[in-house]
């Protein structure tokens, strides 16, 4: 073979590999919920959705694909309260590409990510410092709805749209963290004092009342007991005199108080506990117990005419 032929052979090779190669960059492929930006020379030309689609070789290309799924951002943010409590706000961010603005989103913004980031610590910084730890807890559903205000507005001139903002986690310094589980268990412990107080208070209370109506009901019984000595005394006496017509009351009295004198001494020998000291005397000094008693009924009686 002459070397003329195979000059030919091989620039016949090299043109159907480069036709080849151009016939294999005319078609490329989309994903799903992916979107593909064609450019011919330089300028944007289509978009093309998922599926196999054919360009022009060396004339168009696929300039670059945007994501159409749901997007999520963890910007971690340091900042303090307006305590001076340095915290750590994990926010984070999902977002989308809005499909009638994909031109929007892909030529306007250099980096999405980065702008939504900067715009997170813009707004978490200014409005964080303006609350007191405690409430930062309480209001970060406050922060995160106005992190996604602030994103939705601007966000939208290019583009993207905000789905959801979440204050994921707040972390403040750990001596901060072990001071406010500190303080937290002393509340308690003073919440718990008070009440075991109320609780005291409460018994005592109903332990006074007890007591005060146990000393009414005994003090009601002395009263009953009497007025039954009382009238047993006075049927004792009725009968006495009925039996002994010549006996004057006085001497029924007297033997009244001799029986009871007796019966007194007779308990106070059969208690075994009993701590009573009986100082020395005889029988006849009750003489002398019956004459003072006898001029005390007589006074008291007389002092009750005059009246």
């Amino acid at each position: 073979m002459s070397p003329m032929i195979l000059i030919i052979l091989a620039v016949l090779a090299i043109v159907v590999i480069f036709f080849i190669s151009l016939l294999s960059s005319s078609f490329y492929t989309v994903d799903q919920q992916t979107c593909a930006i064609i450019e011919r020379f330089g300028k944007f030309i289509r978009f093309a959705t998922s599926g196999l689609h054919i360009k022009i070789p060396i004339i168009e290309k696929v300039r670059g694909r945007l994501s159409l799924r749901i997007q999520q951002l963890q910007v971690l943010v340091e900042t303090k309260t307006q305590d001076n409590v340095f915290v750590k706000v994990m926010v984070a961010v999902q977002f989308f590409v809005v499909q009638d603005k994909i031109y929007d989103a892909f030529y306007k913004l250099t980096d999405a990510k980065e702008q939504i980031t900067a715009f997170v610590f813009d707004v978490v910084r200014a409005r964080v410092p303006g609350i007191n730890l405690d409430d930062v807890f309480a209001k970060k559903d406050e922060i995160a709805i106005a992190v996604k205000n602030e994103l939705s507005e601007v966000m939208s001139a290019f583009g993207y749209g905000i789905l959801k903002a979440l204050v994921t986690d707040i972390d403040p310094d750990e001596k901060v963290k072990t001071s406010m589980n500190e303080i937290n268990a002393a509340q308690r412990m003073r919440v718990a004092a008070n009440e075991r107080g109320e609780a005291e208070k409460i018994l005592r209370v109903k332990a006074a009342e007890a007591e005060r109506q146990s000393m009414a009901l005994q003090g009601k019984g002395v009263s009953e007991q009497r007025m039954a000595i009382i009238e047993g005394l006075k049927a004792s006496l009725i009968e006495f005199q009925k039996g002994m017509p010549e006996a004057s009351a006085l001497d029924a009295m007297s033997l009244v108080l001799i029986t009871q004198y007796f019966d007194a001494l007779k308990e106070i020998g059969a208690s075994s506990k009993t701590n009573t000291i009986l100082l020395p005397h005889s029988p006849g000094g009750l003489d002398d117990i019956i004459s003072q008693i006898r001029e005390s009924i007589m006074t008291g009686h007389l002092a009750t005419e005059q009246k």
